[in-house]
């Protein structure tokens, strides 16, 4: 019986390393293609920011002396914005989705989840921030359209928010 019992023994050890090799190797493959999409991620937000440039008319061109940094999404500034209609399609979403959650304001988490973005990844959840920075803050973390630009009715689309 104890021979058996030691076969056994030693059966399930080969087992216990072989899913512990498999687990590896899949942690392994996990890694690489949450890296593939991080980029592939990345390579859409690119190729929609170079759209939404194409899109903006061409009369309303503003020659700047600095060099651009890096990679930057086309918001106008606010004297050059009549409305949310001018804002690309991410701003728009947030001041909609700001619009919606009324006094009580959009969270950053709420904010990545419009923007289509993953809301556990905190990378993603402080870019929501950084875009939510450009309404009121109107307590810690939570951010609305300013009291002048709130709709007035269910169909109104806020404007380009002010603030910080």
């Amino acid at each position: 019986m104890r021979a058996v019992l030691e076969t056994r023994r030693k059966a399930a050890v080969v087992r216990v390393k072989e899913l512990e090799a498999e687990l590896e190797r899949v942690r392994t493959d996990l890694a690489d293609a949450e890296e593939v999409l991080r980029r592939r991620v990345i390579g859409l937000e690119q190729y929609l920011e170079a759209l939404a440039e194409e899109e903006t008319p061409a009369e309303v061109t503003v020659v700047s002396r600095r060099r651009p940094v890096g990679p930057r999404r086309a918001v106008p500034h606010r004297e050059n914005a009549a409305g949310a209609e001018d804002l690309s399609v991410d701003y728009q979403a947030v001041m909609a989705a700001a619009a919606d959650a009324g006094a009580d304001g959009l969270g950053a988490r709420r904010a990545a989840v419009v923007l289509g973005w993953d809301s556990a990844s905190a990378s993603r959840v402080e870019g929501a921030r950084a875009r939510l920075k450009r309404l009121v803050e109107v307590k810690p973390g939570r951010f609305t359209l300013p009291a002048s630009e709130q709709p007035q009715d269910a169909d109104a689309v806020g404007r380009p928010g002010g603030g910080s």
